[in-house]
């Protein structure tokens, strides 16, 4: 499952990397990952068009796209796209933070999971 981590740099910038997370078990054409805890889960629905300007993620969190394309922005430029069914790893929880912007005519519906201290949701990067 295509998952983007996002994470804060030793300079104290927002940084991306590509990956996935794990399905390693499952049966009968299922792909199943391994269960980790969560503190909570919420929904929420921005209008097409919208976008926010600079911050850093809340909270250690999973943010599972259901409906919406966007396009986050790091300060160096660098950019990436989440499409529904896309999962976003959010971990810079400070420095410079990142700017996303929804492009197309779909609202942004989410599902934001939010990890507890350590827990680990099984990104693994492309290299």
């Amino acid at each position: 499952m295509r998952c983007v981590r996002i994470w804060t740099n030793e300079a104290g910038d927002s940084s991306f990397e590509e990956g996935h997370l794990a399905l390693p078990g499952g049966h009968d054409g299922d792909a199943i990952g391994r269960t980790f805890p969560a503190s909570s889960i919420s929904f929420r629905e921005t209008r097409p068009d919208q976008a926010l300007e600079w911050h850093d993620a809340p909270t250690h969190q999973l943010v599972l796209t259901l409906g919406g394309t966007l396009v986050f922005t790091t300060r160096d430029g660098s950019s990436f796209v989440i499409r529904p069914g896309d999962v976003l790893l959010a971990e810079d929880t400070t420095g410079s933070g990142h700017v996303w912007k929804l492009i197309g005519d779909d609202p942004w519906r989410r599902a934001y999971v939010i990890l507890p201290e350590g827990a680990e949701a099984g990104f693994t990067a492309t290299r």
